[in-house]
Formats: C-alpha cells, structure tokens, sequence
C-alpha cells in the first residue's frame, strides 16, 4: 500500500496532462515516450510496482537473512512508443528477481518484440531493423539484443516440429530447398526439407521442416519415420521429384502410398541430354506422351518416341521407361486430380514465396539463423492458408472411391 500510495499521491498537473495528451494524439505523437504525456505517469507507475515487488520479497526470511535494500540504478527501456528511463531498486543479496521488469530487460513491449519479429519475417536484416526502429521509435537496440529477441521464436520452431499430426493426409508434396550457412568459418550447403499435405477437409498444412546438409533418401526416410511417430499412419498420393531411391524411402515407411513423380523434372532432366536443335522437336512429340487422356495412349506415344529419338537419345528414353511406373500414376485419375499431382508445383509455389524472403541473405550464420527465417516466412505465408482447395468436395469423394477402407468421410 504504500508504494501505491506514493504513485497515487505522485503531484501530477492533470488538465495540463489532458491537453498534452490530446494534441499528441491527434497529431499522430507518442504518449507513453520520452516527451508524451503519460511518460511521466507510466515511469511513477513502474517504479512504484518495483518498489512494491522489492518490498514483498524482502519480507521474511530474506530480511532474516540479513537481506535489504541498496540503492538504485537507471535503467533505460525501449517500449514500442519510444525510450523510457526508470529507477529501479535492487538488493544487498542480488537474490531479487522482478516480474514485472526483468534483470537485463531491456525491451519492455511485446508489442515491440512482435514488430521485431515480424520485420525479420519478412526478410530484413538486424540493421535495417534497429535504423528501422531508431526512426520511428528512436529506440537503439543493439543487434545482439536484436538477436536474443529473434532467438524467442527458437522454442515456438521446436514444439511446431513436435506436435502431433493428423492420422491420414489425401496428398501430400515433398521437396528441398538449398542455402548457404557458415559452419567453423566455413560456408557449406544445407537442405531444409518441406513436407506440404493436404488433410481431409482440403486444407493444406505443412507438416514437418528439417534442416540437413544435403538432400538424400536416407534423411528422407529419416523425415518419413518423423512424421509416423507424430500420428501420421497413412497418406495416400505422395508427390515428389525424381531423387534416387526417395520413393523406396517413401513406400518403407507408407507401403501402400501412390507415389507421382514429377513430370516437370522429368522434363527438364530429359531437356539436359537433347541438343538444342533437337529441343523443340522433341518435346513436342514428349507432349503427346504425358497429355495423353489414358494411359494406354501415353504408353503408345511413348513407344512412337522411342523409335523417333531412341538411337539418338537412348538415356533420355531408357530414364521414361524406366521411371513409368512412378510417372504414370496420374493417368488413372480424373483431370482435377491428375492437375494437382501430375507435378510438384504446389510445393514449388511454396518455395517461391519463402525465396522472396530469404533471397537478400549470402550466408546464414548458422542452421538456426537459417530455420527462424524460414518458419517465419512460412508462418506469414500460412496465414492465407485459410480455405479448403477449390472443388475439394469433389475431389475427395472421388479420392474415397479410390481409396475404400484408408479414406473414411463424415456423413
């Protein structure tokens, strides 16, 4: 109580105050800053619940123990309305550990961490953020301490990666992206794995983000087990490109999934052994083969590109026939789902927009500089992730048709 009273006896001029505080706000200024009108009225009200909090600890055994006060000290506080200077009191012990502003605090508004966050979500660098902030707060926050706030999302990334996941996903897509990170003075690559699903109710959920040093089937059969363990126990189409043994890795863990591998890159793969004057001509004759409206049809238009282009491009051909089986497997279902399968381009959109984010940093400075960039920017892209796919009703009644007994719909 007497903390209280000292802030409620505390000789404030109130019309004055007012007439502050309604200039400054109608003139779009600080009221809570350095020179705003409840400046002075939130710095009383702080030190006094200091003192409050000190008072309260004191009480007891601490004071038995020999332990009192010891003076004050400034202490400068960046709040999302500018820089405030408080005093605050501590103890002959050092065994005082306020609540209200913690040792070391010195950003007091989580209004203020969340704009740091935000801005480093979207790509910009702990410079740009502290000039950022020096202009419109006049807050100079070091960019160690820039760094520790950033660092609070680091335990948010963890439970993210752990939480449980739903039993079945209709189709899910699966691809790395690539960066550079600085490693004992170093710099070498990593992959950041991405698994994108599509649950029940059309809704897309990105399941699970790893962090390894290169893209291979035995971290991905790594990541597959993961995603068991977290409640997945069956998915029913899984998309991917064409990485050696990934869909054996694949069909370990899930035996009975449909794997489609990605026409696009098996397109491009095939574009690297033609010679540029052949390109054109080729891929005309290949559009014959995956547009084709059944199977059957592609297998004879892939038996007419054989002849046409097999001596000359015998690789090119012998890859087709080799990976049919895992190509094909589109064919058999209607165009709306053949359009979303027949490629990994939804998870490449992905990437896209996680690349406009990520595109002005060289090197990360480590692996978790890298995954707080990149489950921030997920985490505003996810945000518009609000609506089931176009058609899904559809969709997924026809997925249940061809899935009887894995893919069970309320009715």
């Amino acid at each position: 109580m007497k903390n209280q009273e000292k802030f409620n006896q505390e000789e404030f001029n109130l019309e004055e105050i007012r007439k502050k505080a309604v200039e400054q706000f109608r003139s779009g200024q600080s009221l809570y800053g350095k020179d705003g009108a409840f400046g002075p009225m939130l710095k009383s009200f702080l030190e006094a619940a200091l003192e409050a909090e000190l008072d309260f600890h004191l009480d007891g055994e601490e004071r038995q123990a020999g332990n009192r006060k010891n003076g004050k000290v400034n202490k400068r506080l960046q709040t999302s309305d500018g820089p405030l200077n408080i005093e605050t009191s501590r103890d002959r012990n050092g065994t005082f550990e306020p609540e209200l502003v913690k040792k070391r605090e010195t950003v007091l508004a989580d209004t203020l961490e969340s704009k740091i966050i935000g801005m480093y979500g979207l790509g910009m660098s702990l410079r740009d953020i502290s000039s950022h902030l020096k202009e419109l707060y006049d807050a100079d926050i070091s960019h160690t301490t820039l760094s520790l706030i950033t660092d609070r999302v680091i335990p948010v990334i963890k439970e993210w990666q752990s939480r449980p996941l739903e039993p079945v996903y209709c189709i899910v897509w699966m691809d790395a992206m690539h960066y550079k990170v600085k490693e004992e003075g170093r710099i070498v690559s990593r992959a950041v794995y991405h698994i994108l699903g599509i649950n029940t109710e059309g809704r897309k959920d990105l399941l699970g983000m790893y962090v390894s040093e290169s893209e291979g089937a035995n971290f991905w059969l790594s990541v597959l087990s993961d995603l068991r363990n977290r409640g997945v126990s069956d998915m029913l189409i899984a998309c991917i490109d064409n990485l050696n043994g990934f869909s054996e890795a694949i069909e370990t863990v899930f035996p009975k999934v449909e794997v489609q591998s990605c026409i696009v890159h098996q397109i491009r793969n095939s574009l690297k052994y033609v010679a540029s004057k052949d390109q054109k001509p080729f891929l005309a004759d290949l559009k014959e083969v995956y547009r084709a409206s059944t199977q059957e049809q592609a297998e004879q238009q892939l038996d007419v590109l054989t002849e046409k282009w097999g001596k000359k491009y015998p690789l090119v051909t012998h890859s087709w026939r080799n990976n049919w089986h895992k190509l094909s497997t589109y064919f058999k279902y209607d165009p709306a789902i053949r359009k979303l399968i027949y490629t990994t381009n939804t998870i490449e959109g992905f990437h896209r927009q996680v690349r406009k984010v990520t595109k002005t940093k060289g090197a990360f400075t480590s692996d978790m500089a890298l995954l707080k960039l990149v489950y921030l920017a997920y985490r505003n892209i996810q945000k518009k992730w609000t609506q089931p796919l176009q058609n899904w009703s559809l969709t997924v009644s026809q997925l249940a048709i061809w899935f009887k007994g894995r893919l069970t719909l309320p009715l």
